[in-house]
């Protein structure tokens, strides 16, 4: 009992460490290598890799630059480690100063808990997207400013689709036969790494929006007609069920990991042709094989014949959003940080390098598939933000759960709709 005991307090620990060196892979940095001997300290946390790490380091040492009396650490943790790291260090009141986080539920369970600050003095709202600063905005007071602006597409491999005379898929019943054609020369029609729920979760998304159309989520979320058992979930899950038991997917899927990579070698090595992902998969792939760009390509997710959902409505997440912990010692400071990760300058340099959209307003890309990008984001006529960063935690981990049940085909639609539902009567209030 003795050796449990030990075991367990350094695994605590390990999580708490304020430092983050020993969470999974994470590196601390400064923007410049310098030390910080005699200096103020902030500490930022964050998980993107590549340039966009690049272009948050710039933006840092420019802080610093203006703030000579500061020196700021810098994190780095990977995706799929971070939502736990922060939650232990919010609990344990050792958050770092500044944070990014994706908004929505996930964002309001710290503001709940009093452990973000309230940074609505400081905010110019007029220099951000509307849709994208109320996604970390709650009571009418703003917790955190967003740089990113991601939509969820379905990229593709034009090279292969050139090859088997493939076109584009519009609608479901196409997007079957572009499978059906993959599959019989032995390519994988869709990569996907399911381990850690969140990637399958968005088929789940754009399939619910195309049969039950833009406001089936919001009505269930918000108790005001639909509920998470409608109709249209139960054919959500149908069709992706449809979609596996027809080989549209790698096999194992449901334990592979997303950062670790597989998914994409797949695309990169042709033996995949198509993955649904958000604009990050552009930064991972200028990082991990700049050759394959040529390559690439993209289209918006198919319509579900009698469905009310169009191609105008896309999955969106406005990401990363920059808080300050409440707990921060320097407040002030650290509010002018994330000011400074979100300036116009930060949201420049972020379109024109790692091929992204950005909620700060008035930046456009320069490149073509970014302005491609930023059209069908312009074109849009609903921005559906995911529905684990929406959801209150507990049921946005259910979600996730069911969804990877149904693509293990190991629960039924219909079952992971009730469980859903049964869930939301207990966690959400009708308004």
């Amino acid at each position: 009992m003795k050796r449990v005991v030990l075991m367990l307090s350094l695994v605590a620990a390990l999580l708490l460490s304020a430092c983050g060196l020993n969470g999974g892979g994470s590196k601390e940095s400064s923007a410049d290598g310098s030390g910080s001997k005699g200096k103020k300290t902030l500490e930022l946390w964050q998980i993107d890799p590549g340039e966009k790490e690049k272009v948050y380091k710039e933006a840092v040492a420019r802080f610093e630059k203006k703030h000579p009396d500061v020196k700021v650490k810098f994190l780095t943790i990977p995706n799929d480690a971070y939502k736990q790291k922060l939650s232990v260090a919010m609990s344990g009141n050792r958050a770092p100063d500044v944070f990014t986080s994706w908004g929505g539920g996930w964002l309001k369970n710290f503001v709940d808990q009093d452990k973000v600050l309230d940074i609505t003095a400081d905010t110019d709202k007029e220099h951000f997207n509307k849709l994208a600063l109320d996604n970390s905005t709650y009571d009418n007071k703003i917790y955190g400013l967003p740089l990113g602006l991601s939509v969820d597409v379905i990229f593709y491999n034009k090279e292969i689709f050139k090859k088997y005379g493939l076109t584009p898929p519009k609608t479901y019943d196409e997007w079957l036969k572009v499978n059906d054609t993959l599959n019989k020369n032995d390519i994988i029609p869709l990569a996907l790494a399911n381990k850690t729920k969140w990637p399958g979760a968005y088929y789940f998304m754009n399939f619910a929006s195309r049969v039950g159309g833009t406001d089936l989520f919001d009505s269930a979320l918000h108790r005001t007609g639909k509920t998470f058992d409608d109709p249209a979930y139960v054919k959500a899950g149908e069709l992706i069920q449809e979609m596996v038991k027809k080989k549209a997917f790698n096999s194992g899927f449901n334990g592979i990991p997303y950062d670790e990579g597989q998914s994409r070698q797949l695309m990169y090595s042709g033996k995949a042709a198509m993955m649904d992902m958000s604009l990050a998969f552009v930064n991972n792939m200028k990082e991990e094989a700049p050759d394959f760009a040529s390559k690439l390509d993209f289209f918006i997710f198919p319509t579900v014949k009698g469905g009310k959902g169009d191609q105008t409505n896309l999955g969106a997440s406005a990401s990363p959003v920059w808080s300050v912990a409440k707990n921060s010692k320097n407040q002030k400071l650290a509010t002018e940080l994330a000011k400074e990760m979100t300036s116009t300058e930060t949201a420049k340099a972020y379109v024109e390098r790692t091929g992204s959209l950005t909620s700060v307003d008035g930046v456009a890309p320069k490149d073509e598939m970014g302005k491609r990008f930023y059209e069908a984001v312009s074109n849009a006529t609903h921005l559906q933000m995911p529905y684990d960063q929406t959801l209150p935690p507990e049921l946005a981990e259910l979600h996730k759960d069911t969804t990877q049940a149904v693509f293990g085909l190991d629960m039924t639609p219909q079952e992971a709709a009730k469980k859903m539902e049964q869930k939301a009567k207990q966690d959400l209030k009708k308004e």
